[in-house]
């Protein structure tokens, strides 16, 4: 279930809108109505005193003439009825003052704007006054100038009293979009908020069955809830087919399974019994040789010992390869008894025994400390002396070899590889590389059957990591293979086809 205020955010929204809609509109007339009003009282204020300098003007012709400043300064005692007129004052052409007036210790301080050539009369807005100048003519020549001081007191009252009533004006219109937002905006969130209470439903219990309720209104909020609605039910539907489908695979995937198991069992245990059964004629063949050689090998002549002596080497062989079959069964089905491992003690091992066999060899091995590996010590045993062995079998035509154990890292993963400068392979091949019975050079330069290598890679992905190579001809071969770092992840199944390069 969805939370109270998240339920009630989308009508929070709709009223918040709807607010700043009309507080926004509502604003922006009063401000408009704020400027129209203040253009339009300047403009009055403007022409009124413009009128009454006129008046002033006309009245003072006679006291201008006759040089009589009282009377004049009775016509302009007259300004006193109007409030805002601070003061007001009447000059002769050269800027001389005739007659004057000043209301209640107002600023007496004149100071005349000029009148633009070709104009009768002048004005200035101050910060707090509006001062107008108009001259006084007479039979079509000026005779003097007017001045008149007023203050704009009143334009302040007046936007005082025009902010009052459009705050309050604002205030009970924001009240009332309050009022008819939260009364319809319920009947505009209600179904968005059922609608979200359905999906989280839907998400967090996974039932498609769920439904919206339908809107009564043939609006675009009616409009998706009906797609929703329809969109639950063809993922019901598709639902419904993926559980039959995935119900089906894995009564299919189990069955497969278990026949594989039993196959595989009895691949297994035919390829051990074949195995098995063929090394006693092979040894009875061999045994029957020997005994043919050593007792009548007197008898015999030298193409007859020769072929005798063919027949041997190929039940040595043959001997070999059962023994090799036999040893990649024992592989495939023995269980991992998996530990730390020194495989830097194993490849010293393992080296002695080579330099033993073959002391005259000039071949010198590298095997410097590497970290302890995580396996079977058995398994891992034969992957080193598989890959120790071919590097001195393939480095056996060169009159010095180099061989060598150790490890690097490579993308952030212990890597462990042996490498020899020997008769290496062309690199073209190296998909073949750990196939069964797949050899990249002839028999009768290097022996063997090519089951090592496929061994070795056998182990290395029983134990959950992987093997490969690289190499150039006449140029030596190494090989990398890595191991997982715990138990639980050396356990992973050989069964996985191959994609890497393959027996030498």
């Amino acid at each position: 279930m969805m939370p109270s205020p998240r339920r009630k955010s989308i009508l929070r929204k709709l009223t918040l809108v709807n607010m700043l809609v009309s507080g926004a509109a509502l604003t922006l007339a009063c401000l408009a109505f704020f400027t129209y009003d203040q253009f339009t009282f300047r403009q009055s204020l403007v022409r009124t005193l413009s009128a009454q300098a006129d008046i002033v003007g006309s009245n003072s012709v006679s006291a201008i003439l006759f040089n009589d400043p009282q009377s004049a300064s009775n016509t302009l005692s007259a300004l006193k009825s109007s409030q805002s007129i601070t003061s007001a004052g009447i000059f002769t052409l050269d800027g001389k003052k005739f007659a004057s007036f000043a209301r209640d210790n107002a600023d007496n301080l004149i100071t005349l704007p000029p009148v633009p050539e070709g104009h009768v009369e002048t004005y200035r807005f101050g910060s707090s006054h509006l001062t107008l100048v108009r001259e006084i003519i007479f039979q079509e020549k000026p005779l003097g100038l007017v001045y008149i001081r007023a203050d704009l007191k009143q334009i302040d009252l007046r936007l005082k009293r025009y902010a009052a009533i459009a705050l309050a004006v604002l205030l009970l219109s924001l009240i009332a979009a309050l009022l008819v937002s939260s009364i319809f905006g319920r009947s505009l969130a209600k179904p968005i908020v059922d609608l979200a209470k359905v999906a989280a439903a839907v998400s967090q219990d996974k039932n498609y069955s769920a439904r919206a309720t339908p809107s009564a209104e043939a609006d675009e909020v009616g409009l998706l809830i009906t797609a929703f609605n329809e969109m639950l039910a063809e993922i019901q539907r598709r639902d419904g087919e993926l559980r039959k489908a995935h119900d089906e695979l894995e009564d299919r995937v189990t069955q497969r399974t278990r026949e594989l198991l039993m196959a595989n069992r009895e691949l297994e245990a035919f390829s051990y019994s074949v195995s098995h059964d063929l090394r006693g004629p092979v040894d009875a063949l061999n045994g029957f040789t020997y005994v043919l050689l050593k007792e009548y090998g007197d008898k015999l002549d030298t193409k007859a010992k020769e072929l005798l002596q063919h027949i041997r080497g190929s039940g040595r062989r043959m001997i070999q390869l059962i023994d090799d079959l036999l040893n990649l069964s024992r592989v495939t089905s023995s269980a991992l008894q998996a530990e730390p491992v020194d495989l830097t003690a194993i490849a010293r091992s393992i080296a002695g025994d080579l330099i033993h066999l073959d002391p005259n060899r000039k071949v010198e091995f590298i095997i410097p400390s590497v970290d302890r590996a995580y396996g079977d010590p058995r398994l891992l045993r034969i992957v080193l002396d598989n890959l120790l062995r071919n590097a001195w079998k393939y480095t056996s035509a060169h009159e010095t070899a180099r061989i060598e154990f150790g490890s690097t890292f490579q993308n952030d993963r212990l890597v462990y590889f042996v490498r020899d400068d020997g008769a290496g392979f062309d690199p073209r091949s190296a998909d073949r590389l750990f196939q069964p019975f797949q050899r990249l050079h002839p028999t009768a330069e290097f022996p063997g059957n090519g089951i090592g290598l496929a061994t070795v890679q056998r182990i290395v992905r029983r134990h959950g990591g992987e093997i490969w190579a690289s190499a150039a001809v006449e140029q030596g071969a190494t090989f990398y293979f890595w191991l997982p770092a715990s138990r639980s992840r050396a356990s992973v199944s050989d069964s996985v086809s191959a994609k890497e390069p393959s027996a030498r």
